[in-house]
């Protein structure tokens, strides 16, 4: 029998080699994220050694917009967005170009580095949604330094290599899941199309943020396997969701993710991405009052504001927990702050 003592030592010898320079193996992996709760607190000490070590004191902040919602083609099992579900998802078209700038602003004065221009849909497909984006991204350009983002599903070579052109910057594109686990995500795309457009992003020069949602009803083996999937592919940026059933989904009525659970999970996922961005954004809610713990547990980057239909956590509020625990933004620059006084953020 494994003593307590045998495995808070077996914790400190991954964190020492990970700290090193070294990596967890998929096997310690799975050994981690099965430890008890009484094992977090040190856990979680580890992860945030390594999220200081790799990424530093700051954290990057991110907002999106949904420029174009509902009436999907896809028929992912989480999203309320899908065509193929009926649910209360808004849909729309495009919104206008000065609405998005707009919302560009309000989030670069909140101290977002990344926004992120989001659309409904499997890739680029029409003259029309190209030309479309091109206005978009020439007019984020024009009128604001905040870091240019995209989701916008699959892309080819020549696709990818457009956007960056245009002006696009980082391109976001989720896995989701494991890939052992996908066919109860989606069957309208395959998971090697996903895998595809993370490599046509990076070859056309593109930051790659790709991640994926937990707690659909998948192992814990395949939590370990989406973040070794993700290590494999050299991923930059992660966000990390949390399922937050939707009525009308398949997915509905799947029982969401226990705070103790979400942190553990993120924990695990610094110590097998030590250097990766990681970052925390749908779902969280389910923390309730634990929100705070979610950088002690080795996140360092947060989503604030809105999602895609649901509402985001008071963006004051999110501000706030980064200022008590003296984070500040990694987009914070005075010319950011005098922004968010002309905004009238609310700092304290």
């Amino acid at each position: 029998m494994t003593t307590n003592g045998e495995i808070y030592q077996r914790i400190d010898v991954i964190t020492a080699r990970t700290l090193a320079g070294g990596e967890m193996t998929a096997e310690e992996g799975r050994w981690m994220i099965r430890l008890d709760d009484d094992y977090l607190p040190w856990l979680m000490a580890g992860a945030d050694r390594l999220r200081k070590t790799f990424r530093g004191q700051t954290i990057e902040v991110c907002a999106i917009s949904n420029v174009r919602s509902g009436n999907c083609s896809e028929n992912c099992s989480f999203c309320a967005q899908s065509g193929h579900h009926k649910t209360a998802a808004p849909a729309y078209n495009y919104i206008a170009k000065e609405k998005l700038v707009e919302q560009a602003e309000r989030a670069r004065a909140w101290g977002a580095s990344d926004f992120g221009v989001v659309s409904k849909g499997w890739g680029v497909r029409t003259g029309k949604e190209r030309e479309q984006l091109r206005e978009y991204f020439v007019t984020l350009k024009e009128h604001s330094d905040i870091g240019r983002c995209a989701s916008l599903g699959a892309l080819d070579k020549e696709t990818a290599v457009m956007l960056k052109e245009m002006g696009m910057e980082n391109y976001h594109h989720n896995l989701e899941s494991a890939e052992s686990f996908f066919e109860n995500v989606c069957t309208t795309h395959t998971y090697q199309e996903n895998i595809d457009t993370i490599a046509h992003a990076r070859e056309a020069g593109l930051r790659v943020c790709a991640g994926g949602i937990l707690g659909m009803g998948e192992s814990l083996d395949q939590r370990i396997e989406l973040a070794i999937t993700l290590r494999n592919l050299g991923v930059e940026s992660v966000p990390l969701n949390f399922l937050n059933p939707q009525p009308g989904t398949p997915m509905a009525h799947v029982e969401p993710m226990r705070p103790m659970e979400i942190l553990k999970a993120i924990a695990v996922f610094r110590y097998l991405l030590p250097k990766a961005e990681i970052r925390i954004a749908g779902g969280r809610q389910f923390l309730g009052e634990l929100q705070v713990m979610i950088f002690m547990a080795g996140a360092s980057g947060v989503m604030i504001g809105d999602y895609l239909t649901t509402k985001g956590r008071q963006v004051e509020d999110d501000l706030k927990m980064l200022d008590t625990l003296n984070l500040k933004p990694r987009g914070d620059t005075q010319q950011r702050r005098e922004s968010a006084a002309e905004h009238k953020v609310v700092w304290t």
